[in-house]
């Protein structure tokens, strides 16, 4: 694909009457009157995006992971057009629908073993804020109110409400609230970046274990629950880790009493590998949290999963007030239900799992030059996420200032090939759709090669 420039006067119209007044999320808005032009998007399909002069972008990071089967999916949107003519919200307080019963039916079966209850929100962050609500709510009912505070994973993200920051841990969200945020434990985190020479991923992540183990033995009495992204901490730059770290810390969070609230937002449906990261230890946590892939990339929807045990700890009589009274005006919505059970179904009729395996294996093998780049100090994979870490010194692993914006110079480099990328810091991630074909696979690894290149030449 030739390189392409971002501007046209289609474009320019509606980015100048966009930057007039819309405010865009995680981003110096800036950036954008110079260093990062607003493209203003007229339509998907596939894996592909198309501004209003024509030009088109591969959407390599799913649009903030949540893209699973590709935009303008014609099942996905054939369940939100059926929905829409019958039902389009109603309060989920006292009413529900079919859209919801299927929904919940659906991720029961296929949900590790034991959660067997859906407590519906509106997006990731909330679901958080409900596991920890609820996590919490759990330790008082059952008469042990002293269980007030949560564990953490250096390098963690969990989202920017209060209570999710707050159970978070990556600075540059985090640091210029912290006088408004509860006060949580934080262990090492169970990174294989942090692997001394001659490690193997599974005996680090045992031996930084070990920190954490002993918060929970000192700490236990007081803890409520540990949260943790299972297999890969994404915004800290796509950081991945052993499942044996998630096998210790089921078996240590039983021990000590203390709720495993599993969050797999970002890492949830397919993206490791198996439908969730947490068949790859072979445990069922306290809590699971979902969302983003969960309407496949259409709706606002996220969900709560628990277990029976947890659900009793709230069903009593009124006057007792036990219940869990969280709510969201959009909870249970009818049409993001609609298109998160057609998305399960894409999962349960075709051979999903299977066919992202070997796409990424091919992606390993498209992406596997970059670790002999000068300036790329690994790559790793876990299932349809792969990562390449950018430093200035690849024998010292000295970062790159970030002040320098090299992920900066990568996207627009990429942009202007038809690429769409967005770094973490100086990590160049891939977390594509699953409908990718080898050829745009080797498309997106090559212009992502040459970006690196041109971003670190100096």
């Amino acid at each position: 694909m030739s390189t392409h420039s971002f501007g046209g006067a289609l474009n320019e119209r509606l980015a100048v009457r966009d930057l007039a007044h819309v405010w865009h999320p995680c981003t110096q808005m800036k950036d954008h009157e110079r260093d990062m032009p607003m493209i203003p998007l007229r339509r998907g399909e596939g894996v592909w995006l198309e501004d209003f002069e024509g030009r088109r972008y591969l959407d390599a990071v799913s649009s903030w992971w949540v893209n699973l089967f590709g935009h303008a999916n014609p099942v996905l949107s054939g369940a939100i057009r059926d929905q829409l003519d019958q039902l389009e919200h109603v309060i989920f307080a006292g009413f529900t629908h079919e859209p919801a019963i299927e929904l919940a039916e659906a991720l029961v079966r296929v949900v590790p073993r034991g959660l067997t209850r859906c407590f519906f929100a509106d997006n990731g962050s909330a679901a958080i804020e409900v596991a920890v609500k609820m996590s919490f709510h759990y330790w008082r009912n059952r008469g042990r109110p002293g269980k007030t505070r949560f564990l953490t994973l250096a390098n963690s993200y969990h989202g920017e409400t209060l209570g999710a920051l707050a159970v978070g841990n990556v600075a540059l969200y985090k640091d210029i609230y912290a006088p408004l945020l509860m006060q949580v434990l934080t262990a090492p985190s169970p990174d294989a970046w942090q692997c001394e020479p001659g490690e193997s991923w599974e005996d680090c992540a045992r031996r930084l274990f070990g920190p954490l183990r002993d918060l929970l033995e000192q700490h236990h009495a007081e803890l409520a629950g540990v949260i943790i992204e299972p297999l890969v901490q994404c915004a800290a730059g796509m950081r991945m880790h052993h499942p044996i770290y998630l096998k210790l810390l089921r078996e240590a969070c039983d021990e000590f009493q203390v709720h495993l609230i599993a969050d797999e937002i970002a890492v949830g449906f397919g993206r490791t590998g198996t439908l969730f990261a947490c068949e790859q230890a072979h445990i069922s946590p306290d809590l699971l949290c979902l969302s983003k892939g969960l309407t496949g990339g259409y709706l606002p929807l996220s969900v709560v999963m628990a277990g029976e045990e947890i659900y009793d700890a709230f069903y009593d009589e009124y006057q007792n007030l036990n219940a869990f009274l969280h709510s969201h005006s959009y909870t249970g919505n009818p049409l993001a239900c609609a298109v998160a059970r057609a998305t399960l179904n894409l999962f349960a009729t075709e051979p999903v799992i299977e066919r992202n395996r070997v796409l990424a294996a091919h992606m390993g093998r498209a992406a596997a030059p970059l670790a002999d780049h000068p300036h790329v100090a690994e790559v790793r994979q876990t299932g349809m996420i792969l990562a390449a870490e950018l430093v200035k010194d690849k024998r010292t692993r000295e970062p790159y200032d970030f002040r320098e914006r090299r992920g900066l110079r990568i996207y627009r480099h990429a942009l202007a090939q038809g690429l769409l990328l967005r770094p973490v810091g100086n990590v160049v991630y891939f977390m594509p759709p699953y409908v990718i074909t080898p050829d745009e696979i080797d498309f997106m690894a090559g212009v992502a090669a040459e970006a690196i290149e041109a971003a670190t030449c100096d």
